[in-house]
């Protein structure tokens, strides 16, 4: 009885304690603290005191370094290489304390052959899926060539689903979205406004050389061909017969295409992405 009051006076004088499992004693919990470093564009994720510098980090337990990392704020879709005290490990290492992390970003130019890559190789061919924020971003890659698909319902689930099984790159502005454990490739889109967020996209997965415009339906993502316009003049109207003569048709949604107006100036758009 003694012993019983004893532990319910520790509880309520505000200790704090833990309960593991079935055990019925109560322990004080151990807090601990690493030390972290987060580079480049990972600092995007950072509240302003925490970027570009290190920082402590409490923790209980021996959380795995990725629960912790993504813990922080920063997911683990955008890690290529972590050192902890110097040497590289794998998402895996479970934290102890006393650490000093640093944690860096895809590497697209650096040769890091011998640690630890986290993410897998980069994809053979670059296609996209695309959140529900992103619709002006899908046309925008579409007008480019790049295979992307978009739905303005797509639940998280389904893009990762989509993403593994179609070898897509994850594009989202749902930092939630990639912290997904089974997610391999996957990008935070910084930027809420659509010309810049092309650029950015362009820039992070070095797109330049890999452009195929007008070769996609930028409503439905199908692939183009080119229709002879005998067999269109039911479905032109009158300005369209008299002016234009080469058509491209969709596929899948049977839209049609033609050098319109606008046509000059997609021309420049891209050209201007080509040159940044």
């Amino acid at each position: 009885m003694e012993r019983e009051v004893a532990r319910k006076q520790n509880r309520s004088d505000g200790a704090n304690v833990c309960n593991h499992g079935m055990n019925t004693e109560w322990h004080a919990c151990i807090t601990q603290t690493a030390f972290f470093r987060f580079y480049e564009e990972l600092n995007d994720f950072l509240p302003e005191k925490q970027c570009k510098t290190a920082f402590p980090y409490e923790f209980i337990g021996h959380p795995s370094i990725k629960d912790t990392i993504e813990a922080i704020g920063v997911p683990h879709a955008e890690i290529d290489l972590i050192l902890v005290d110097g040497e590289s490990v794998d998402f895996v290492y479970r934290m102890h304390g006393g650490e000093h992390v640093s944690v860096y970003p895809v590497f697209e130019l650096l040769d890091i052959t011998n640690l630890i890559h986290l993410r897998t190789q980069p994809l053979r061919v670059t296609k996209f899926v695309v959140d529900v924020n992103l619709g002006k971003l899908a046309h925008k890659l579409r007008l480019l060539g790049f295979d992307t698909l978009y739905r303005n319902d797509f639940k998280d689930s389904e893009i990762v689903e989509c993403s593994l099984q179609e070898k897509r790159i994850i594009l989202t502005r749902d930092k939630g979205v990639l912290k997904y454990r089974v997610v391999t490739h996957g990008y935070w889109i910084r930027s809420d406004a659509p010309k810049e967020q092309i650029k950015e996209v362009v820039s992070r997965f070095q797109l330049e050389r890999n452009f195929r415009p007008f070769s996609r339906c930028s409503s439905c993502n199908g692939l183009l061909h080119q229709v002879e316009k005998t067999l269109l003049h039911d479905r032109l109207p009158n300005d369209t017969k008299l002016y234009y003569d080469v058509f491209m048709e969709c596929k899948c949604c049977r839209k049609l295409y033609w050098r319109g107006s606008h046509y000059d100036h997609i021309c420049e758009w891209i050209k201007d992405l080509e040159r940044k």
